[in-house]
């Protein structure tokens, strides 16, 4: 097999990789441990996971109020553009799950363009996600339904 093909057939696998594990976050070993122990240390079972629930949303909204508009990556901002129209062509979610797909997707993308560490890895990740998308829609174009046949439907 000639090197430039192997070289992309890599290059499309590693941002496939990229692309899978990009909304999961990363842990060390010892910290989660560390978080295991206090959790069952502290309070009674009752009142654990309301007030951690209420924590974990209150710290998830102060970070996506400083989120930018935009990644500020051409790659991203097109597919986070094209996103709703694409997946709802290529039905890929139900369209009940969409929107709510949608806004994970675009605050992971944000939050990621706001990472030094990541940020240089994230047109690599959009450019996959983007070839996965063309490849979902079968040659279909990304445009929404006219509201007219989507309801004519029984």
């Amino acid at each position: 097999m000639p090197a430039l093909p192997r070289l992309a057939l890599v290059a499309l696998t590693g941002g496939l990789l990229l692309a899978g594990c990009a909304d999961k976050p990363t842990r060390s070993a010892p910290a989660t441990h560390a978080t295991t122990t206090a959790r069952t240390s502290r309070a009674p079972a009752a009142q654990r996971p309301h007030a951690s629930q209420s924590a974990a949303a209150h710290k998830a909204e102060q970070r996506n109020s400083r989120l930018p508009d935009n990644t500020g990556i051409a790659a991203c901002d097109d597919y986070l553009s094209s996103y709703l129209a694409c997946h709802r062509a290529a039905r890929i979610y139900a369209p009940d799950q969409l929107e709510g797909r949608y806004q994970a997707m675009r605050t992971s993308l944000l939050r990621d363009s706001q990472d030094p560490d990541i940020r240089p890895q994230l047109a690599a990740r959009c450019n996959s996600l983007a070839i996965q998308l063309r490849q979902a829609l079968h040659g279909k174009p990304c445009e929404p339904e006219p509201a007219a046949a989507a309801s004519s439907t029984p």
